[in-house]
């Protein structure tokens, strides 16, 4: 089958839960698997440069069979093969290669290609990884201002002016169904950039609820959140955009989202320090609903 030469058309940014589309390549894979390119989808996949959030649940259905899409993942083909993952081997917007949503389905059901089908995706799950998702950004830059005092150098900040600690210490990121897990590295490299780790474990319970007044006081306001898109293919740029009280926030996401923070109940931080090998590592649980 013919591999295609655009990017994928991507309606999830928008808040899509489904759409009509064509089946553009089908394709066995390893492990008794299926790929399935599509012109358009409103199905989130994983992207293997930043795997924060996980691929929807969701199926495609063709005539009346459903067929589940056990995965959906970041693609990219030079029209000659289909690259999946972390085994891309150039980077996004690179000339002459075409960016794609690769639906994953389990062997034995492999569409054809002109095949219309319908995308659905699982609305209450996306809802709820939507506000997890949302939640996290919020508790970052709540988080960043409960520590903006530990600062002796100046460093870059955040949308609402202050020291970017998410940005400058953050190792990981997962986002779950109504919640996320942040790990930040307290390392010597922190240390460098000015952040003062002496005193940071006593201190933990203070900024903790800091972080959590912050988040009362915003969901209490009722700030708006969209998405702002750069264009409605994959590798389009698409930024988070939050209309909180202190002033606008933007940050660059390729996630989905709730439209208000009101949308988050009310959310809760905790805040907890191991060590690992040596190196003092923050984790920041965020939950909302």
């Amino acid at each position: 089958m013919t591999l295609p030469t655009q990017d994928t058309v991507v309606l999830y940014p928008s808040g899509s839960i489904g759409n009509a589309a064509t089946v553009l390549h089908a394709a066995p894979l390893p492990g008794d698997r299926v790929a399935v390119l599509l012109d358009a989808t409103s199905v989130h996949p994983v992207d293997a440069g930043w795997p924060d959030q996980g691929a929807d649940a969701a199926v495609l259905r063709i005539g009346e069979v459903d067929l589940t899409v056990v995965d959906c993942i970041v693609g990219a083909t030079d029209g000659a093969e289909l690259h999946l993952g972390r085994d891309i081997p150039v980077g996004k917007g690179t000339e002459g290669w075409a960016f794609v949503v690769v639906h994953v389905l389990a062997g034995g059901s492999e569409p054809a290609e002109g095949d219309a089908v319908a995308v659905l995706v699982d609305a209450d799950a996306r809802a709820r990884t939507s506000a997890g998702h949302t939640g996290c950004h919020v508790a970052s830059l709540a988080l960043n201002r409960a520590v903006a005092d530990r600062w002796k150098k100046e460093i870059r900040t955040d949308g609402l002016g202050n020291p970017d600690f998410d940005g400058v210490a953050i190792d990981a990121s997962l986002i779950r169904e109504n919640g996320s897990t942040d790990t930040y590295r307290l390392g010597k490299s922190l240390r460098k950039k000015g952040f003062v780790t002496d005193g940071f474990a006593e201190d933990l319970a203070q900024v903790e609820d800091a972080v959590n007044a912050a988040l009362a006081g915003w969901v209490s306001s009722g700030a708006a959140v969209r998405i702002e898109c750069d264009g409605n293919l994959l590798t389009d740029r698409r930024s988070w955009v939050c209309e909180l009280p202190e002033g606008t926030v933007r940050i660059p996401c390729g996630g989905t989202h709730v439209d208000s923070l009101a949308e988050l109940g009310a959310p809760r931080v905790i805040l907890s320090l191991s060590d690992v090998d040596g190196t003092s590592i923050l984790t920041m649980e965020t939950s909302v609903g």
